[in-house]
């Protein structure tokens, strides 16, 4: 963790919702005239897109129907901890960019599916945004979420998350809905073994939780939407969250817990606002009066 340099790390699984959590930070950046650098979990991967795919199939051959994205074996988690902590140090360190698609390869130069070259953050940004798989990662020799100064998780129930995945990678990436099974189970004890325990390691969890029937999310023909939705948000330290406030501001809001509020699903992004901004705030204090 750092005063001068702060970081914030918000994770989740693929189709979980952390890009639609990364615009309302930008928002709030934008409106507080803080400067980001901006880091991708996709830019740690170990191996590219055809690497991965080869390797997958490799893998396959020798009976291991497990190999994902999700462990510590296909990630540079050392370097994504040498990153944190060199940022929080210095303000600097390096990172690259994963060129998910053509639109993408003009903005940085490479083909789609391959990485481009290190670089150092430019210096002079303010604090450190990762979005991403592994941003609360604690393993073996390897504690990313100790750099982080404010870790956000991003956790639908699972059957909506499975939804989630299964309607995007359809309409973005041409995959079948056998396609996104198949990837979803072979994800599957790597979830278990290595996303789960983050929400753990989290200062606020977002949990969407349809209030619609999603029993078998794998015939679902459509995504529920934020009104057929409630949000469980979970403080892991609820001290200094003034509840009655964010009551009196959110309609229809209430305590299931007492580090828990409920709210509806279309409000997520007032109460991300209104939770969100007065922490982003207290970093810069804080980054302001070290000096």
């Amino acid at each position: 963790m750092s005063v001068r340099h702060p970081i914030i790390a918000v994770t989740g699984s693929s189709g979980a919702g952390t890009t639609s959590v990364k615009r309302t930070f930008e928002q709030i950046f934008r409106r507080e005239g803080v400067k980001a650098a901006f880091v991708e979990g996709d830019s740690f991967h170990r191996y590219d897109r055809f690497e991965m795919r080869a390797l997958m199939a490799e893998e396959g051959r020798r009976g291991n129907g497990h190999f994902s994205h999700f462990s510590p074996q296909t990630n540079l988690l050392p370097e994504l901890e040498a990153l944190f902590a060199d940022y929080g140090a210095g303000g600097t360190g390096r990172t690259r960019h994963y060129v998910h698609d053509a639109e993408e390869a003009k903005l940085y130069g490479a083909e789609p599916g391959r990485f481009t070259d290190w670089r150092d953050i430019d210096a002079g940004t303010d604090l450190l945004f990762y979005e991403g798989l592994h941003g609360a990662s604690v393993t073996d020799g390897v504690d990313v979420a100790r750099h982080a100064d404010l870790k956000i998780g991003v956790v639908p129930v699972i059957n909506l998350e499975w939804i989630q995945k299964i309607h995007r990678d359809k309409a973005t990436r041409g995959y079948s809905t056998e396609d996104v099974t198949e990837t979803i189970l072979r994800r599957m004890p790597d979830y278990v073994r290595y996303i789960c325990p983050q929400f753990t390691e989290t200062d606020i969890n977002f949990q969407r939780v349809p209030t619609v029937d999603t029993s078998n999310p794998f015939v679902a023909r459509w995504i529920p939407t934020p009104d057929e939705s409630m949000v469980v948000i979970r403080f892991k330290n609820p001290r200094g969250i003034d509840f009655p406030y964010l009551l009196s501001m959110i309609q229809n809001s209430f305590m299931s817990r007492a580090n828990s509020i409920v709210i509806p699903g279309n409000k997520q992004d007032l109460a991300m606002q209104l939770l969100l901004t007065p922490l982003i705030l207290k970093l810069m204090d804080r980054k302001h009066r070290a000096g």
